[in-house]
């Protein structure tokens, strides 16, 4: 009977490994072919959020005005465009190190001069003024084709202090950031 029961054991075993092995194997070429796919749809999604101006991009790289980079969570570090108000936010981790509570700055603005450009490769450039009561700047974003991937460049208009965040563009929908106090 303990023999009948092990085999049995073995048996079944080696049927699960068989049949987990058949639905997981995917060539280099159909995953390469599901990624592009997959970066596709992405994109057009962000193309037609940044049309309907109802996007955020959530960044997870921040490079400061002379090249020095930093790695941060997308959720704390975005900048969202809904409609005519924007809010731009960067926030370092640092324990009550900012005026939001993040460890940063969160400000928000009224959107202005929004253009929406896409050259001869595809690649969308979008410019706009965002001022309020703790911003003035204007901020470019491009975002190459076939990728929601997109660089902002935020350019403040009373000082030098450029900043630029690295990330990806999401409709507002589906975007998880959270907001910290603003100024």
């Amino acid at each position: 009977m303990k023999k009948m029961v092990s085999i049995l054991i073995c048996a079944l075993a080696l049927m699960a490994g068989h049949i987990q092995a058949q639905e997981v194997e995917l060539t280099k070429a159909e995953k390469k072919a599901l990624q592009e796919k997959i970066d596709s749809i992405q994109h057009v999604e962000a193309v037609e959020a940044i049309n309907a101006k109802k996007f955020t991009l959530e960044a997870d790289q921040v490079v400061f005005k002379y090249g020095q980079t930093a790695y941060v969570t997308s959720n704390t570090n975005f900048v969202s465009v809904n409609g005519e108000d924007a809010v731009v936010q960067v926030a370092f981790n640092i324990p009550a190190a900012g005026p939001n509570g993040l460890g940063g700055v969160t400000v928000d603005g009224k959107v202005s001069s929004y253009e929406v450009k896409t050259d001869k490769k595809g690649t969308i450039y979008l410019s706009m003024n965002v001022m309020g009561t703790g911003i003035s700047a204007r901020l470019d974003i491009s975002m190459p084709k076939g990728t929601n991937n997109a660089t902002v460049t935020i350019l403040p208009n009373f000082n030098s202090n450029r900043l630029t965040l690295n990330g990806v563009i999401l409709p507002a929908f589906k975007s998880s950031v959270f907001k910290g106090r603003s100024l």
